[in-house]
């Protein structure tokens, strides 16, 4: 494969949502995740064009929902260290229960669906 030129503290593909209310959504991640910004590009004075975040070693792009961008939401795998944990703190900040927390053969998981319309599959590993 050619070599791609990736700057350093990215990876190859990255998730990239369109939502309404950026700033709540990254907000909504920083409560829950602990997400950092890394970067942000305002639209205008209340719109995100581009804002980017990292949880752990992954980015995040994301930007505020317009007539030229519709809104894009995602599904997202993400492991963390207390599934039970995440789950109580995602639904204090909004989010509602996709699926319980459960023991799976792969680790303890739970799915919830954030305000913006996301669904995160919360994952503690064996």
């Amino acid at each position: 494969m050619k070599n791609l030129n990736i700057p350093e503290g990215y990876q190859q593909i990255m998730p990239y949502l369109v939502v309404e209310n950026a700033a709540v959504f990254f907000s909504f991640t920083k409560n829950v995740f602990d997400a950092v910004e890394r970067y942000k590009a305002m639209r205008t004075e209340t719109l995100i064009m581009h804002a980017e975040i990292s949880i752990g070693s992954s980015v995040i792009m994301f930007a505020d929902a317009t007539e030229q961008h519709a809104k894009q939401t995602a599904g997202l795998f993400i492991y963390v260290d207390d599934c039970d944990k995440i789950y109580q703190k995602a639904l204090a900040n909004g989010a509602v229960t996709v699926m319980e927390p459960a023991d799976q053969s792969y680790g303890r998981s739970a799915g919830v669906r954030d305000p913006f319309g996301n669904t995160w599959w919360l994952t503690t590993a064996l």
